[in-house]
């Protein structure tokens, strides 16, 4: 279950990542994001983030034609 959603519908790349970083940093080490996004790219960017920055994506698909992903915070310094 997320702590929090974050919906980037209608947005494209980078906008979901840049507004997952933001929201990530404000939440709790080990809290969980989920985030919704319509972007083609989003899969291949999403994964590249979290091995990027160390956040842990948990689990991804999609439903009603948009990706999900959740994301676990990381200890980042």
């Amino acid at each position: 279950m997320a702590d929090r959603t974050l919906d980037t519908s209608g947005l494209s790349c980078p906008i979901p990542i840049l507004k997952a970083k933001k929201a990530l940093g404000e939440m709790a080490v080990g809290s969980v994001l989920e985030v919704i996004a319509t972007d083609p790219a989003a899969p291949n960017d999403f994964i590249a983030f979290c091995k990027a920055t160390g956040h842990a994506l948990l689990d991804n698909g999609t439903r009603e034609g948009c990706y999900w992903f959740h994301i676990q915070r990381a200890q980042t310094s």
